[in-house]
């Protein structure tokens, strides 16, 4: 499992490797303002599509695979 990375990190990687924030979220069936929203900290990403997004970026760990380890 990969390591929890903070929102400046995803932002870097995403600025090196030439991803858009609106590329990324909709390659991955989320709006670009929900992942702007989370990575920006408004959303905490504790509950339901913001989590689910927060563990897609890497800023959260995925509980299911700490239950399964």
């Amino acid at each position: 499992m990969g390591s929890i990375k903070s929102p400046e990190q995803i932002k870097a990687e995403f600025q090196a490797r030439g991803i858009t924030i609106s590329g990324w979220a909709r390659d991955r069936g989320y709006t670009p303002r929900e992942v702007s929203l989370v990575l920006n900290g408004i959303i905490k990403g504790r509950y339901g599509k913001a989590h689910e997004i927060a563990v897609s970026l890497g800023i959260k760990s995925n509980p299911q695979q700490q239950s399964a380890a």
